[in-house]
């Protein structure tokens, strides 16, 4: 499938490779995008197109999309969301606040916070992923003339998954209700004992624990522990080892419920013919037409297409940061030097995440050294024979980019 743009820029149908092929060798069209493969016509025609559906399957780490007619798919992709933009914002804090600390009278600031300044404001990891959904969306409008957008939202009621017979004034009534905090409640529920030795070890002094990294897993209850000191002094020092793990996490399901209604707006801001569909009528619809469970496969029931003829491919991305800014890494060396953090800009004309070709196969830059061996990988992690690669024997296919992409053999469908 080859993606067609008249002399004016503007999208038009897609066309068969070979009629693509022509029309470059004849120098009526040139080429614009490589991956998905895009043409630009250097003639005037006639700008007939049909009817496309554009189904969205809005994720918090994987967004499904599917451009379809009523029989025919023209564009499917399954794109992988970043997810460490909470951790790398927790290093930046801490670093920051370190830097300040060493300032002896630096004033209190205390009413400058940005959420109290500007209305609407939404964490950063939010806000990123939203406008990654924003440019996916974007970018197809930009191949295809696109008639209708239909995007599937969802709204999760955390409190009725815990307790499917809550109602009325018992979501104002939770467990810590009459606690003064967090830790209060946390004591209480673990009855004031150790969760390690039960009180073998007759410390009488307590902590709540982390589980998982506050940086990471916040401070909510399910999240935290009651330990002894002794004990808590010992699993720091690696001599206990804990065989706990934290209850269900719904970091998902809340940003999804955050997520909804801005991305929604923000969408109907910009195009027309913006519809919102539900999870359970893509579930019915798919199971209905004996469909497998992808993301993409989803989005092209989202899309109201579900029969459509599918591509003999589907592009899976994933969403990479390109720049890193950090100077030198948090830790210390011995004799308290700092460990340069700053890559090197290109080895032999390779830069991180180019795309390059490997015997007849597409992989991409993870890493590089200075001695021009470089750690190709493809979008699933797996290495090249476990090994590095000399610069030699690759090809440099494209660029790097924040969305790297490969083409995979699609799902078929269930019997």
């Amino acid at each position: 499938m080859v993606y067609v743009l008249n002399k004016q820029g503007k999208p038009l149908m897609p066309c068969k490779e070979a009629k693509a092929r022509k029309l470059l060798k004849q120098n009526k069209a040139k080429i614009v995008n490589y991956e998905p493969f895009t043409i630009k016509l250097l003639f005037d025609c006639e700008n007939q197109t049909q009817d496309i559906s554009l189904g969205i399957d809005a994720g918090s780490k994987h967004i499904g999309i599917s451009a379809t007619t009523e029989k025919q798919v023209l564009y499917e992709a399954d794109v992988e969301l970043r997810n460490d933009i909470v951790d790398k914002l927790s290093s930046r804090r801490a670093a920051r606040r370190t830097r300040r600390n060493r300032l002896r009278y630096r004033p209190a600031r205390f009413n400058n916070r940005v959420h109290s300044k500007h209305k609407g404001w939404l964490a950063p990891s939010v806000e990123q992923k939203i406008n990654t959904h924003i440019q996916v969306i974007q970018r197809l409008y930009e191949i295809l003339p696109i008639t209708k957008l239909i995007i599937e939202t969802a709204q999760f009621d955390i409190q009725k998954i815990n307790n499917p017979e809550i109602s009325g004034e018992e979501y104002q009534q939770g467990d810590q209700l009459g606690f003064w905090n967090v830790r209060e409640y946390v004591l209480f529920r673990d009855n004031h004992e150790c969760q390690c030795c039960h009180g073998k070890s007759k410390d009488n002094v307590l902590n709540v624990h982390h589980i998982e990294s506050r940086k990471t897993g916040g401070n909510t209850p399910n999240n935290l522990i009651t330990l002894c000191e002794t004990c808590h002094k010992a699993y720091h020092k690696g001599e206990v080892e804990l065989k706990l793990k934290r209850s269900k996490s719904y970091r998902d399901a809340a940003f999804m419920g955050i997520m909804r209604k801005t991305l929604l707006l923000r969408l109907k801001q910009t195009y027309t013919n913006v519809y919102e569909t539900f999870g359970y009528i893509t579930k019915n619809t798919r199971i209905e037409n004996g469909l497998p469970k992808e993301h993409y496969i989803d989005a092209r029931c989202i899309s109201g297409n579900p029969l459509a003829e599918p591509l003999e491919y589907y592009l899976y991305q994933k969403c990479v940061r390109r720049q890193n800014r950090k100077m030198t890494k948090d830790k210390f060396l011995k004799g308290g030097i700092k460990q340069n953090n700053q890559l090197i800009g290109d080895v032999f004309g390779f830069k991180l995440f180019d795309t390059v070709e490997y015997q007849n196969k597409q992989y991409f830059v993870f890493s590089k050294r200075k001695s021009g061996f470089l750690d190709i990988r493809n979008l699933d992690g797996e290495k090249v024979n476990n090994r590095s690669i000399g610069y030699k024997k690759l090809k440099r296919i494209k660029h790097n980019s924040t969305k790297l992409t490969e083409r995979r053999l699609p799902i078929p469908p269930q019997p």
